[in-house]
């Protein structure tokens, strides 16, 4: 009997998502609309009692139930309060988030929802005895209420089929609202996948890699930085056309003639788990999505070259990227002006840079450097905490990680003085760089590209990570820019005039790998010119 009570709370109260979503649908305003959605709502109630069933012991149900009715109320405020969904993806995320990133996500909304939700059915529940009875009796009652349970499920399946079938084709999202078994199939599914590929033996790759021709006789060794942003979207940078002037400092250093701006390039995933790794891997997205195996990465073929390759993270950690590479957690220092509450500032990254790069091995470091750097970049919800206040351009931005609660001219504000911020750390790295190609110490180049972008409230959507297929073209449609120094155009043959004429091609993360590889000449079988952007001006 609590388990039917527990499946229909989290049936009715603990699936509002999905209802406030259902009746948006124009064909659910009528009368056949209701009463399929009764018949979904008996659905969810049978599935979840048929799971409650198998664990209705002494002991055991009431710390399910409970975990069930936290999960449900947590899901259900992030899912009413930023229009994400829970899936796989978004399971893998919560498994990674840190400290600091739950900190940013609290709120006094999330607090309620987890009271009503959760907590007042919680202590009804805990009040309640459970009757004492024999191993052998428990045990057909649960298999009863299995039964009943799948009998419902059937007969409500077999009498709205037509509609049921109907609503998953055209509104796929509505699938990852029932709530808490969307949360439920996400962990599973992400232990599936992930379970099998942690076991495998990490494949190496690129043994044939070498160093080409131009390290035969080079005057100066390269040193390339490739940042990677973190949630810029494209839609808000101006050297991509946007209104406000996001790039100031950026767009000065476009005059020079040694930058370009790419204006269509899409990222591997929706999110920081699944972009990171994929723009590193040879595979590409297709087939790195769909690989049990694990493999090593463009930084294990760079050092495995002979190159020095150092990873800077100013944010969650490389995602096992950095692994086998010289490292460093910038979170740790406590920069005056830079850190402050286990958080430092982007140009953090920046200071010391020469020391870090001198500490590497001196052998690797005179036949050539690539430098990682991890922004923290635009990572919400707290936009406002990611610009310092010299950069703060647009004002009054949100200043609240209830994004919701905002004005949206001022959550736009606040985002848009997050890239004003990037802006200036990437033309702060270029003109680092500039000053070693002109003291000819080395040819330098730099590359920027965010791993993935963001919604701000369109279509009341916020965040990012829906499924990919879900995506709207603000969470896949992401800024890169390249910087060259004469130095390095002169070595390489590539010229930005010509990249600039090629900026507007299709590109993506799996073009990433390649276009490392041909730029710092580095010899593989990997190597794929096709892939390659910088080839079609060399």
């Amino acid at each position: 009997m609590l388990a039917l009570v527990v499946s229909g709370w989290l049936a009715t109260v603990g699936n509002v998502p999905l209802w406030r979503a259902l009746f948006a649908l124009p064909e659910q305003s009528s009368l056949r609309g209701l009463l399929f959605a009764a018949g979904f709502a008996a659905l969810i109630a049978a599935a979840t009692m048929a799971l409650l069933s198998l664990l209705a012991w002494p002991g055991v149900f009431k710390l399910v139930a409970s975990l069930l009715l936290i999960t449900a109320a947590s899901s259900t405020y992030f899912m009413l309060q930023y229009g994400v969904v829970i899936d796989a993806t978004m399971m893998a995320n919560v498994m990674h988030t840190d400290a600091r990133e739950t900190r940013d996500l609290l709120s006094w909304w999330l607090v309620l929802s987890l009271v009503v939700i959760a907590g007042l059915p919680m202590v009804w529940l805990f009040r309640q005895r459970l009757v004492e009875r024999s191993l052998w009796s428990h045990a057909w009652r649960n298999l009863l209420a299995l039964l009943g349970a799948t009998v419902v499920m059937v007969g409500v399946l077999l009498a709205s089929y037509q509609d049921m079938a109907s609503l998953m084709r055209n509104h796929k999202d509505v699938r990852y609202l029932i709530n808490p078994l969307n949360a439920l199939y996400g962990v599973g599914k992400l232990a599936a996948d992930q379970v099998p590929r942690a076991q495998q033996v990490l494949q190496v790759i690129g043994e044939d890699a070498r160093l080409g021709a131009a390290y035969a006789a080079q005057e100066r060794p390269p040193i390339v930085l490739l940042v990677v942003g973190e949630t810029a979207r494209a839609a808000n940078f101006s050297l991509g056309g946007y209104a406000r002037n996001t790039n100031p400092e950026l767009s000065e250093l476009k005059k020079t003639g040694d930058l370009t701006y790419y204006r269509a390039v899409r990222s591997c995933g929706t999110n920081t788990q699944a972009s990171v790794p994929c723009m590193f891997s040879h595979l590409g997205k297709s087939a790195f999505e769909a690989s049990p195996e694990r493999f090593e990465n463009l930084l294990d073929v760079l050092q495995r070259a002979g190159l020095a390759v150092l990873w800077l993270d100013n944010q969650s950690g490389c995602k096992g990227l950095c692994d086998r590479i010289p490292n460093v957690l910038t979170r740790t220092l406590e920069e005056p002006g830079l850190c402050a509450d286990g958080e430092c500032f982007d140009e953090v990254m920046l200071k010391g840079l020469d020391a870090r790069i001198a500490a590497l091995d001196p052998v690797r470091r005179a036949r050539g450097v690539v430098v990682v750097m991890h922004q923290m970049g635009s990572h919400g919800p707290a936009y406002f905490k990611r610009s310092p206040t010299a950069f703060k351009k647009f004002m009054p931005e949100c200043a609240s990680n209830v994004l919701q609660q905002c004005p949206r001219e001022q959550l736009i504000n606040a985002f848009d003085n997050t890239l004003v911020y990037t802006d200036h750390v990437l033309a702060s790295a270029a003109k680092w760089l500039d000053q070693k190609s002109q003291a000819g110490q080395a040819d330098t180049a730099l590359l920027y590209v965010s791993d993935h972008g963001e919604s701000l409230g369109e279509n009341n959507l916020y965040l990012h990570g829906l499924p990919y297929a879900l995506a709207p073209e603000f969470q896949t449609h992401v800024p890169m820019v390249t910087w060259l120094s004469g130095a390095m155009q002169k070595r390489t043959g590539v010229r930005t005039d010509c990249l600039n004429q090629h900026a507007d091609a299709p590109l993506t993360h799996d073009n990433l790998f390649h276009a490392m590889l041909g730029l710092l000449d580095v010899q593989t079988r990997l190597y794929k010119p096709e892939m390659d952007w910088f080839a079609a001006c060399r």
